[in-house]
């Protein structure tokens, strides 16, 4: 491989902030105008994270801060972690604006053992973050490394089986085309659009990995948590398929027969006191 994928998904993380920042997808003006808003994807986690009020929490991969400002708004106190300095530029300035305190780190994941030495009540990993990381047991690893004793880990991401599915394909058909397992090595993808706002970024190559289900799972059991949650849903949070349909809650699902396929899943863990 001559390019290092590290760098590569930098630079186009990088190129994605200023428009991701200027799109109605985040939009950012919304916050602004309304002390109560929540991101899409924490107003769908809130059930299941419970009041947070007073916790600890650090969020990995947290891009320009949307989803970690709504976990502040449920009442944690929350450090946000990510690799792109542009990124963390927009989260701090909306943090600012919105009259919000959160602590933001600039680290990529394998960095965070080394540059955040403390521990904390919960972990967690927004939607579209396992599949930038090489190693799912390494990531598990770091989790379990930042969790306090009786502390928890909240992901909910893109489900294996979608990130293998064939998403060029117009005709319905559910096709693996691409790598399930981890061990594969990463798909190189030359891509100028993002999911989010017009306009084309100036550094297109990115670089991502599959993680298996049963890898996932058993990377966190390795680590030394206890699984106490594992959900599959029939929904997703972009159009991840182009002929996929509104399903009017911002999420996306298959037009029909949507028991064929998983498109995100849920994953509960906690460090046990003992």
């Amino acid at each position: 491989m001559s390019e290092d994928p590290q760098r590569a998904n930098l630079a186009n993380w990088e190129a994605r902030v200023p428009l991701h920042a200027a799109s109605d997808t985040y939009d950012l003006r919304s916050y602004l105008d309304d002390p109560s808003r929540l991101s899409g994807v924490v107003a769908y986690d809130a059930s299941h994270l419970g009041d947070l009020t007073g916790l600890r929490v650090v969020h990995l991969q947290c891009h320009i801060g949307t989803d970690t400002l709504s976990l502040a708004r449920l009442g944690a106190e929350v450090t946000g972690v990510d690799f792109s300095p542009a990124a963390l530029e927009v989260a701090r300035e909306l943090a600012i604006r919105t009259g919000t305190e959160i602590r933001y780190l600039e680290a990529a994941v394998d960095e965070v053992p080394a540059r955040l030495p403390e521990t904390f009540d919960l972990v967690y990993t927004g939607v579209g973050a396992l599949n930038w990381l090489p190693s799912v047991r390494r990531w598990a690893q770091v989790v379990a490394g930042l969790l306090s004793p009786g502390g928890r880990l909240y992901v909910r991401d893109g489900h294996p089986v979608l990130q293998a599915l064939d998403d060029e394909r117009d005709d319905g058909a559910l096709v693996l085309a691409y790598p399930y397992f981890e061990d594969a090595g990463p798909v190189r993808w030359e891509d100028p659009s993002t999911y989010a706002g017009p306009g084309e970024v100036a550094s297109p190559v990115t670089y991502e990995w599959n993680h298996g289900l049963g890898e996932i799972v058993q990377a966190v059991l390795d680590a030394g948590l206890r699984l106490t949650r594992l959900a599959e849903h029939p929904e997703v949070e972009w159009q991840a398929l182009p002929w996929m349909v509104a399903a009017g809650d911002g999420r996306y699902r298959l037009p029909e027969h949507a028991e064929r396929a998983p498109l995100m899943f849920t994953l509960e863990a906690v460090r046990d006191a003992s």
